[in-house]
Parts: C-alpha cells; structure tokens; sequence
C-alpha cells in the first residue's frame, strides 16, 4: 500500500480556483482502480493550508495515477496556484491502517 501526504500553500487570490481544480481531481483519482482513498482538508490554524492525503493498492498503482491524464494535466495547473513548493511525506508500507493503541471506545 502507497500511503502519501501532501501539503500545499495556496495563494490567496487563487482560492477558488484551487478548490474547484482539487474537486474536480479528488473525483477522477477516486475513480481510478488501484486508489484506495484521496481526501483534502484546509488546516483550521493557516489558512489556504491544504493537506492531501491518499492511499494507493501499490506501486504499479501510484505509477499508473502519475501517469494518467487527469494527473498529468494537474500538477501544471497545481504550479500556478501554490505559493510554494509543495511538501510531500510518501510511504510505501506492506499493511494497511492500524488500530491506535491508545484509544478504545467505552460505553
């Protein structure tokens, strides 16, 4: 499983663009077959602080999303948005999600 999480800084003036542009990318990586989950939240503390977090079945998976046309057409378009280059975290782990040690739900 290819886990990755991206964060970007988007230029104020380009706000609007920026969350229809990731809209209309967040529909297009969900439909691809090896996703297995792509989300973007904006940080509660900085705004127009964007993370992206997504999850892939493996690396011919992550190959393939690069490699699409949605993709290939969306890093061009991310460049004139950002305010900076993004800061990406990229893992590629044998398992899946774990169960958090720390919190068991009560009744």
């Amino acid at each position: 499983m290819i886990f990755i999480a991206l964060r970007a800084d988007i230029r104020p003036e380009k706000r609007d663009e920026w969350l229809k542009g990731i809209a209309d990318y967040t529909a297009s990586v969900r439909a691809e077959p090896g996703n297995l989950s792509f989300d973007y939240y904006e940080s509660g503390d900085t705004p127009n602080q964007f993370m992206i977090v997504e999850r892939f079945r493996d690396g011919d998976a992550g190959s393939a999303h690069v490699a699409t046309e949605h993709a290939q057409n969306f890093f061009p378009f991310m460049a004139t948005v950002v305010k900076t280059r993004p800061k990406i975290f990229y893992q590629d782990r044998e398992d899946d999600w774990a169960d958090m040690a720390e919190v068991t739900p009560t009744d």
